[in-house]
């Protein structure tokens, strides 16, 4: 088993181009301690980094079928926590897993959110 702190994760989410981390949320009492991790051009998030029941967890964006099929390889992926279930995925780290999966979901989440270019007219 693969262990990722906190600031490993939002490390790994700022090597994307124009990412940024962000703390929406913290003036929630109660609420624990939310990172969002967002694009800087569009501020969309694309990773919601936090802790619940003593684990890390991350939000992460998904395409429904993709979000679906995760859910059922991976114990330790399911409907996300506070978020849309169709379009997100909680992933808890430190389980089932890897490391290298995690990554690419965290890419993939982040290629649904950054800006769409625009192809120029000749």
């Amino acid at each position: 088993v693969w262990f990722m702190i906190r600031q490993e994760l939002i490390n790994f989410c700022l090597t994307f181009p124009a990412a940024y981390e962000d703390y929406p949320f913290d003036s929630i009492a109660g609420a624990g301690v939310w990172t969002v991790m967002r694009h800087g051009t569009n501020k969309k998030s694309f990773a919601l980094i936090c802790e619940r029941n003593g684990k890390l967890c991350v939000n992460l964006k998904c395409d429904p079928l993709e979000a679906d099929f995760l859910r059922q390889v991976y114990a330790d992926v399911t409907p996300a926590y506070h978020m849309n279930k169709m379009h997100w995925n909680t992933v808890i780290l430190g389980g089932d897993v890897s490391e290298d999966e995690l990554k690419w979901m965290i890419g993939r989440s982040y290629d649904l959110i950054k800006p769409k270019t625009r192809k120029k007219k000749c």
